[in-house]
Formats: C-alpha cells, structure tokens, sequence
C-alpha cells in the first residue's frame, strides 16, 4: 500500500485540548506516505439501541471515515480514571448495531497527554480493554503515558525538543504496527 489514511479520534472537545495538540503534533512525525484525518466527535447523538434501524447520519459518516481508513490513532484525555464520555459514546455509536461494528479489524495506537503526573495511563488501559473486544489489534509497546508540561509543545506547535526522541519512537513503532496489520 502507498498511502495510509488514519482516522484520529481525540477524547476532548475542549478548543484548547492537550490531546488535540498532541494528535496534530504527531502527524508531523510520521512519514509522507501517512496522513491523519481528525474525525469530528461533537455532533454524535448518545447511543440508544432504539436507534439502531436508522441511525443518525452524523454516525454513519464516522462509520463510513472509520471504514475508509488503513489504521486508528487514539488520541485520549483521562476523565475519573477512565475515558471521557465523547470517546465511549463514538465508540458505541460506531460499533452498533450487532454485526456492523466500523472499528473491526483497523490497526491502532492509543496514547494521551494529561497534567497529572501518570498521564493518561487509566483511560489508555480501559480504552484497551473495549478495543481488544471490538477486535481492534492495538500496538502495545511502546506506551506513552505524556505528561502536559511546559516545553511538551514547541513554539511552531511541534512536539518539543524534550520529548522529541521518545514521541518519534513511538510513532516510528505505530507506523510499522499499521503497515504489518492494514
């Protein structure tokens, strides 16, 4: 394959979200033959199985840009321990109803950038457990638990020289779990 479209869900709808600066940030370390759509999460309606016969088209154009991508990259805040509402109701709402789950099958990578000091450890690990049921193969080594601190973003919106080496790695690994599984 010459090209890899990956689809990015970030967790937040915050303006301002860490982890849509690190989403965007990533992108510009991987290499040319990969390219990185923000799929919009906002204007999903709450999951209700009463919806499945006809879902709302906000949910069947995640589905259809969840299905037109080679790979997933997972892009989280850490809510209460665990993964922010938005996050689980796009991932309900693009698995429903039983048997057309849009998720299935697509490589992917999960990290997130939180100010508490572990990052965003608990919502990656809950995030992986819905993943591995929805038979999503999920790069699991490297993790990257990013802690959002000053210098983490460099005046262009880069990732900073102090996390550079380590975020490179990390997508460097990403990019060869994609081309091994799409």
């Amino acid at each position: 394959m010459s090209q890899y479209n990956i689809a990015v869900v970030v967790g937040s709808l915050r303006k301002d979200s860490f982890n849509r600066k690190l989403a965007t940030a990533l992108a510009r370390l991987a290499p040319a033959d990969f390219s990185f759509t923000q799929l919009r999460l906002d204007d999903l309606p709450l999951y209700n199985q009463d919806d499945d016969g006809q879902q709302a088209a906000s949910v069947l154009r995640l589905k259809g840009e969840i299905k037109a991508a080679q790979g997933l990259l997972f892009v989280t805040p850490e809510y209460n321990r665990s993964i922010p509402g938005v996050l689980k109701n796009a991932i309900d709402n693009a698995s429903r109803p039983y048997g057309q789950n849009a998720w299935a099958g697509k490589p992917a990578g999960v990290i997130g950038a939180s100010v508490g000091a572990i990052g965003t450890a608990m919502a990656q690990q809950h995030l992986r457990n819905v993943l591995a049921y929805l038979d999503v193969p999920t790069l699991g080594q490297p993790e990257a638990f990013i802690h959002a601190k000053e210098g983490l973003f460099d005046a262009d919106g880069g990732i900073g020289a102090g996390s550079r080496d380590f975020l490179q790695g990390w997508m460097n690994h990403y990019v060869a779990w994609v081309k091994k599984h799409a």
